[in-house]
């Protein structure tokens, strides 16, 4: 038999397999139990109500999506009186993400979530940050400890910090997310991209430039897992691309204690589900007790280059 279970900080999951933020809804309940799930993932809120941003908001480029949603939101107290319920029967970990354009606005935001139900916060440091001249606070290891110091002052909450990949030195960022209180990364959010509609000459995107996600930017992400994985010891949340077992495996290799499946489940829903019964099985061809034996063992000591011959 398999032990699934892994240690995220201070929680301990069923299993490593969990919803990307954005991806997953209370509706799916219809179609699978989230009962199977490590944790269960929300919509990125807002304190305040959100339209989003313009149309077309989304858009199939290559092996993968763009998409430029913009986040909409009723805001905390609706989200609160109306769609924690809707979790309440879930004996999965109930983990929030959310989103706010200051550091004080993010700090507001979870004190307002310090209610019961809420197993985590993920805190999608991935946004625009308008102290910072529209800069994401992920972008840069000052703004990132600001904003988690910030965040870690208003909660007790376990705190899982969502990166992004629009930075140039992704390992001095993570590591200022520890150092000012974070429980644990998530690795990554979508990479910044456009596509023109070489008919129209238009943007594909209301917005011109929006999120790349998918199979495509799987080996970014995979490497950026990678070089967190050495610069810090808080568990890391790799999400980007998984669609299958072996891209979840890759993940833990690189240093990964859990992962997060998101553009996977616009075409198969119950993709997650897949993933979870593929661990299974993929230990138990391996021969291994646990999966969380898989993090970190990549092979990556000891490799060889091939001296070239030199020329006459």
């Amino acid at each position: 038999m398999v032990d699934l279970r892994v240690k995220i900080g201070r929680m301990t999951l069923r299993n490593p397999v969990m919803p990307a933020s954005g991806t997953f809804s209370e509706g799916l309940a219809r179609v699978f139990s989230f009962d199977h799930l490590g944790a269960v993932v929300t919509k990125t809120i807002t304190a305040e109500r959100r339209g989003g941003n313009p149309t077309p908001r989304v858009a199939e480029v290559g092996q993968g999506m763009l998409n430029s949603i913009g986040i909409p939101s009723k805001g905390v107290i609706n989200f609160i009186d109306h769609i924690m319920p809707e979790y309440a029967a879930c004996s999965a970990p109930l983990v929030v993400s959310v989103s706010a354009p200051t550091a004080e606005a993010f700090a507001d935001i979870v004190r307002q979530l310090n209610v019961p139900g809420i197993a985590a916060i993920e805190a999608n440091i991935s946004c625009p940050n308008i102290e910072e001249d529209g800069k994401a606070f992920a972008m840069r290891a000052k703004s990132t400890a600001v904003v988690v110091d910030q965040l870690r002052k208003a909660t007790t909450l376990p705190l899982w910090v969502k990166l992004t990949p629009n930075t140039g030195d992704v390992g001095a960022v993570a590591q200022a997310a520890q150092d000012n209180g974070a429980d644990a990364l998530v690795v990554a959010n979508t990479i910044l991209a456009m596509s023109i509609d070489t008919e129209t000459f238009r943007p594909r995107l209301g917005s011109i430039m929006g999120g790349y996600s998918g199979p495509a930017i799987k080996p970014i992400v995979l490497r950026m897992v990678y070089q967190c994985a050495q610069a810090v010891d808080i568990p890391i949340i790799g999400c980007g691309g998984i669609a299958a077992t072996e891209d979840a495996v890759e993940y833990m290799l690189a240093g990964a204690a859990a992962v997060q499946v998101g553009t996977a489940t616009f075409v198969k829903p119950n993709a997650m589900l897949d993933v979870v019964d593929g661990l299974t099985r993929f230990c138990q061809r391996k021969g291994i007790a646990k999966v969380s034996d898989l993090t970190g063992a990549v092979l990556d000591r000891g490799m060889t280059v091939d001296q070239l011959e030199a020329l006459p």
